[in-house]
């Protein structure tokens, strides 16, 4: 059976190119197209699409509000369509913290210009998301456990995640204490939106949460977090570790990789390391997991119950790659367990 989708947008020209990409997949049928949030809600309502594609700005009311009242009233996997600008990206960013699944950038203000670069990337999302789960959020569950300074000096936790990752990884760093190892951190984003992403984590977190820079040392109780369009590797110098940020092919079909990352940390980390997986996509992450298992790094999926999409957690499961399978509220008390 086809993946019934609903298309959310203002703009006429938006809805029908949005309308073609889809279609042409054989999977996904569009069952309609709104104007406004007004005709949307009706729309949901008659249709009971299986994925709304919503655009994040639109007259009488914004996407956020709606998907905030859609998932109130009719909870349905969401797509947010949005422009690569640091507004948009932080109203992208509300939307995921309200529910949504996963979002597209649209490269160009037309995106008639641009709908070959969206193409692929939308299709997957759609499909991706049709498959997706819709929770609700969940805290951290926090013990009361102290970390010496000496040991944390030693180790390293590095987080790969992707689709449904950005509420993932808040739950995870908001559970951390603030001497908590160094974090490094890849998570499949655009590049403009990373740096809001970093602010929104540092804001709620004990832990330091920043974009990395290339040649940056590694501190105890700070995060980073990959940019966008980069790889990032971890190096040693003496008794310290630094990362290297540059440019590189994509690896799974991604720049940045989970697995670049993490294949790195094996090497130069090895049982020093906590690896964990979260939500996401693909199998990006999974066969570096597996040298960092092979290191002796101990290792953490997300739970199938509690993942978005159970994809990359699910494929370093099958590659016995993972100590322990972890509901996500647990993950952060899991990784203070293993230090």
């Amino acid at each position: 059976m086809a993946i019934r989708v609903l298309i959310v947008d203002d703009s006429a020209t938006a809805r029908m190119i949005l309308s073609e990409i889809l279609s042409s997949d054989a999977r996904i049928e569009v069952v309609g197209t709104a104007q406004d949030a007004y005709v949307a809600r009706d729309k949901v309502v008659e249709l009971k699409p299986d994925v709304v594609c919503l655009d994040v700005e639109m007259p009488r009311m914004d996407g956020v509000t709606f998907l905030q009242k859609l998932m109130q009233h009719f909870p349905t996997p969401v797509v947010m369509v949005s422009s690569l600008t640091r507004k948009s990206a932080k109203v992208t960013l509300d939307a995921l913290e309200a529910g949504a699944i996963d979002y597209v950038a649209k490269p160009h203000s037309n995106i008639y210009d641009g709908k070959d670069l969206i193409a692929k990337e939308l299709i997957e999302k759609v499909v991706a998301a049709s498959y997706a789960v819709v929770r609700k959020r969940v805290a951290p569950l926090k013990i009361d456990q102290k970390l010496s300074i000496a040991e944390t000096t030693k180790k390293l936790i590095v987080i790969g995640s992707s689709t449904g990752g950005t509420e993932a990884l808040k739950t995870v760093l908001s559970g951390l204490p603030k001497n908590s190892p160094a974090v490094l951190i890849v998570q499949h984003m655009p590049q403009t939106f990373v740096p809001s992403f970093a602010e929104r984590l540092n804001s709620i977190c004990d832990i330091d949460v920043r974009v990395a820079q290339n040649g940056e040392f590694l501190q105890i109780g700070t995060a980073l977090i990959c940019p966008g369009g980069l790889h990032m590797v971890l190096r040693r110098s003496g008794a310290r570790y630094y990362v290297e940020v540059g440019s590189g092919k994509n690896v799974n079909g991604h720049c940045p990789s989970v697995d670049v990352l993490f294949n790195s940390v094996s090497k130069v980390a090895g049982s020093n390391a906590v690896g964990v997986i979260l939500t996401g996509m693909g199998n990006d992450g999974a066969k570096g997991m597996l040298h960092l298992h092979n290191e002796g790094a101990k290792t953490i999926a997300q739970s199938e119950a509690t993942c978005v999409v159970y994809g990359m957690p699910k494929e370093a499961v099958k590659l016995n790659a993972v100590d322990k399978v972890v509901d996500l509220e647990k993950i952060s008390s899991e990784i203070l367990k293993v230090l």
